[in-house]
């Protein structure tokens, strides 16, 4: 498996994405959802901000630790249309962001583009975990920032 290369607050980058996946599934436990069976969409594939390129993106990790743990996974980005199967991650589609916010559990800030109307996902979505402080002076219950 890949180790992710975000490192937050003194944890180590290859805990990065074990420690985000602990995050969505305790959120989702909080709204009594199990992540078990839940849809989770992530924002953002790409390594960072306003690019293409995937390699190294803790994302996929993200996707792949959720996928194990029995959760539906999806994304939106609009940098990166397509993800192709690698053994990891599952071949995937990037789908409109707002329209899958709506349908998720749970939404999942895992790379922070600008082009995201984040106002109107956090309209539609039930939850929002923020890994990467996109929601920054938006307040709501259905916020969980790390």
């Amino acid at each position: 498996m890949r180790l992710g290369l975000l490192s937050w607050r003194g944890i180590s980058t290859g805990s990065m994405p074990h420690f985000v996946v602990d995050k969505i599934q305790n959120a989702l436990n909080d709204h009594s959802k199990p992540l078990k069976g839940s849809k989770v969409h992530l924002l953002g594939v790409a390594y960072k901000r306003d690019i293409d390129d995937v390699r190294e993106s803790p994302a996929l990790d993200i996707l792949h630790l959720l996928g194990k743990r029995g959760a539906i996974v999806g994304y939106s980005d609009p940098y990166v249309a397509k993800l192709r199967a690698d053994g990891v991650v599952p071949a995937m589609d990037s789908v409109d962001a707002e329209k899958a916010a709506a349908e998720a559990d749970c939404v999942v800030v895992v790379t922070d583009h600008k082009s995201f109307n984040y106002s109107k996902i956090l309209e539609k979505a039930k939850l929002i975990v923020d890994t990467r402080n996109a929601l920054k002076g938006m307040t709501s219950e259905k916020i969980v920032r790390l």
